[in-house]
């Protein structure tokens, strides 16, 4: 399980998360929505400890993330996938070697790997695109290359960073397919961070809006849908305030 436990995180005397708290259980996928710059991404990264938070923690399988050092840091995110808003390939990189950098680092034998990312790039739908390098694939087939590099690793966690921005609406509907895929077959727990409501609804098994800080309301995706949170309500409707 995560457990945002009471996080707070501010930059330049600015606060963007002021006790939020939220639970991930163990096989579910939750979504975290909201408005741009309301800390979403924020929260994803203090997960693996790409941020520090300013108080409240995070708490993974039972780890408090901010307190861990180095190696035991390095064995959590072994545990877990992060699918950046970008994908953040390396252009100088063919997709093999994208996909097979984290297990590179983790000293497996070459069949071992070759046999990893073969699966994993089966997953997403992108076999025999191996040898290619990313300047020559499309902003959803990147997309594709990302979660298969998460998936690689084998994780029992994997983090999504609005995997569906700037996509059309079939490949957004595509990147969703994948992302249950990835629940169906490997069980893994998910985060997902996204503004796309079509996105959240079919991915989520919770949802929880972010709001000033704080979880404004958290529920299933019917409970979201049918709110009366005038908050909550607006954004889903994606009415101007």
């Amino acid at each position: 399980m995560i457990r945002f436990q009471n996080l707070h995180k501010g930059f330049d005397g600015k606060p963007v998360l002021a006790g939020f708290d939220l639970e991930v259980p163990d096989g579910e996928t939750v979504v975290i929505i909201g408005y741009s710059g309301t800390g979403k991404s924020v929260a994803l990264k203090h997960v693996v400890g790409l941020l520090h938070p300013d108080a409240g923690d995070v708490i993974v399988d039972g780890r408090a993330v901010s307190t861990l050092e180095r190696p035991a840091l390095t064995a959590l995110r072994r545990e877990i996938g992060f699918v950046f808003q970008f994908a953040a390939l390396f252009d100088s990189l063919t997709v093999f070697d994208n996909v097979a950098l984290g297990l590179r680092r983790r000293g497996l034998s070459d069949d071992e790997i070759a046999a990893r990312v073969r699966e994993a790039l089966a997953l997403v739908d992108l076999t025999g695109a191996e040898d290619t390098y990313p300047a020559a694939l499309s902003g959803g087939m990147r997309k594709r290359v990302g979660i298969a590099r998460a998936i690689a690793l084998r994780p029992r966690y994997i983090l999504y960073d609005e995997p569906t921005t700037g996509l059309d609406p079939v490949t957004a509907a595509v990147i969703d397919q994948l992302i249950l895929r990835a629940r169906a077959q490997l069980g893994v727990t998910g985060i997902v961070v996204t503004h796309d409501m079509r996105s959240a609804y079919t991915v989520g098994d919770r949802i929880a809006m972010l709001y000033e800080g704080r979880v404004r309301q958290a529920g299933t995706v019917a409970e979201i849908r049918e709110t009366q949170d005038p908050v909550v309500r607006q954004f889903i409707e994606g009415r101007p305030a």
